[in-house]
């Protein structure tokens, strides 16, 4: 390297810190986190009483916003797992208010909400969705999954350049964690304009890779005409370094916490004849494998968003169906989340090439997984909670992110999850089911090589040899050294094609 340099190349001295390839977060939702940067985050808030000065406070602060906005909250802080629209009522009574759950698959609104979204006793559930009603039939001011669209429809539009601007404070936020790439699951595909525009102007900082959603209740016709639209836009970009294109992103089911997530067997506590028993999948069976097959003729890498055992077992069916139907390639199709699974799912992930593509903050053993998360589904399908040791171990490849915003973007936290299973402050003492430990090498793997092998990018990022893109971290201290300290280590600095894009400033 040094044989390269010129007059003007400026050297960077590591300081006995690590070098290691610039982290690329698997699983983002990028332009979503940037447009909710300058609403009420409340993730840090675990107290009814804290939520409650958290949010009388913001509503005081933008007197003149016409919707008061964030997310963030827990399911445990509330009795019964849901907080109430006369809770937030006595917040906020004069205007629309929306607050989406931690895991983005719940909205908590008001009255005055309900009333802008002309929400009545007679207003049918959305497909795939929920408004949850009380025994007389009233809303409660929660709203399931696609339920939550019918707010979104409402909000008032950012103009262009304030999307442009807070997409720069996203990317610079990620550039701050050490982030280099970011794939985000799931978009519109006009998305692709906007960061054309920005990199037209020289204003990305972070590789992207864009995903886009395909919902159920399509027909096949239907499908295959919208695929070839987005193919237009898509495929010429699979191998762009700046700015991909080429995956599909499905929902299989929803969260174990709302009883959505889609399980083999009842929830605790349900009846075997209970519709609602093994939660909502968002597809038939017959159509996802159908429309599997049909992607992966045309040459589309699809991530099934399955969270529960059940909606794991349908996605690696539809995925072994398409490679019988379609014959041998390298797919690297993917599966997101993967909560719980039944073992004799685990092997398939290897055998089939599907990645494991993993959140590891999200396991993070705190009282809304332990309170909320262990008992809707039992001990023993949470024994199997986050399986990645056992994956890994079955011949698996794991690919990391955050799926901020539903947590922090900041890798540290998954690093010390995915290690040593336990929460920032230390708990448990050897970890929540420390089977599922991984040694520090491994977990680095997946947010570096793990993570340009699932968008096939491995041939440009994900290690460092010579011929790869400048994509750097720099860390002050040797992470692999410290299993137990790696939320202590800080980023130096952040490289993106041989740009310094972020520099820590003097201590």
């Amino acid at each position: 390297m040094r044989d390269t340099a010129g007059p003007r190349t400026r050297t960077l001295d590591a300081a006995g810190g690590l070098i290691t390839p610039g982290f690329n977060d698997a699983h983002q939702h990028l332009r979503m986190g940037a447009h909710q940067l300058p609403n009420l985050d409340l993730s840090a808030v675990t107290t009814i009483d804290g939520i409650r000065g958290r949010i009388a406070a913001f509503a005081r602060a933008h007197p003149h916003r016409p919707w008061i906005t964030g997310r963030g909250w827990f399911y445990h802080v509330f009795p019964g797992g849901f907080p109430s629209r006369a809770l937030l009522d006595s917040l906020i009574p004069d205007r629309p208010a929306a607050f989406e759950s931690y895991d983005a698959h719940t909205t908590w609104v008001n009255t005055a909400a309900l009333a802008q979204l002309q929400i009545t006793t007679g207003t049918p559930d959305p497909a795939g969705g929920q408004i949850v009603r009380d025994a007389s039939g009233e809303a409660t001011g929660i709203l399931k999954e696609t339920a939550m669209e019918l707010v979104d429809r409402v909000l008032p539009a950012l103009s262009p350049a304030e999307d442009l601007e807070l997409l720069q404070q996203a990317m610079r936020l990620a550039n701050q964690h050490g982030v280099t790439s970011v794939q985000d699951a799931g978009v519109p595909v006009e998305q692709f304009a906007i960061y054309d525009t920005l990199r037209a102007a020289g204003m990305m900082s972070v590789r992207l890779r864009l995903a886009q959603h395909l919902e159920p209740g399509r027909s096949l016709h239907d499908v295959e005409r919208a695929l070839a639209d987005w193919e237009e836009v898509a495929f010429p970009r699979r191998r762009d370094p700046w700015l991909r294109g080429g995956i599909l992103k499905t929902f299989l089911d929803g969260v174990v916490e709302s009883r959505t997530a889609a399980l083999l067997a009842p929830y605790e506590g349900t009846a075997q004849d209970d519709p609602a028993a093994r939660g909502h999948p968002r597809w038939e069976v017959g159509e996802f494998r159908e429309v599997v097959r049909m992607a992966d003729r045309r040459g589309w890498h699809v991530q099934a968003h399955a969270i529960g055992d059940g909606a794991v077992r349908q996605a690696l069916d539809a995925f072994e169906a398409a490679a019988i139907a379609n014959g041998p390639r390298d797919r690297r199709h993917r599966i997101e989340h993967i909560e719980t699974i039944d073992p004799s799912d685990i092997p398939r992930f290897g055998r089939l090439g599907v990645i494991a593509s993993m959140q590891p903050y999200h396991a993070d053993p705190a009282p809304n997984l332990l309170e909320i998360w262990v008992q809707q589904i039992g001990a023993a399908r949470a024994s199997r909670g986050w399986a990645w040791g056992s994956i890994r171990r079955a011949g698996g490849r794991l690919a990391f992110g955050s799926d901020w915003p539903v947590v922090s973007l900041d890798p540290r936290l998954g690093l010390n999850m995915a290690v040593n299973r336990n929460t920032p402050s230390g708990e448990p003492a050897g970890g929540w089911l420390p089977n599922e430990r991984l040694p520090v090498a491994d977990a680095l793997a997946g947010y570096t090589a793990g993570g340009a092998y699932a968008e096939f990018a491995e041939s440009d990022k994900g290690t460092l040899g010579s011929g790869l893109l400048a994509d750097l971290t720099i860390w002050d201290r040797d992470l692999r050294s410290e299993p137990t300290g790696l939320l202590a280590a800080r980023v130096r600095a952040t490289v993106v094609g041989g740009q310094v894009v972020y520099e820590q400033g003097p201590p």
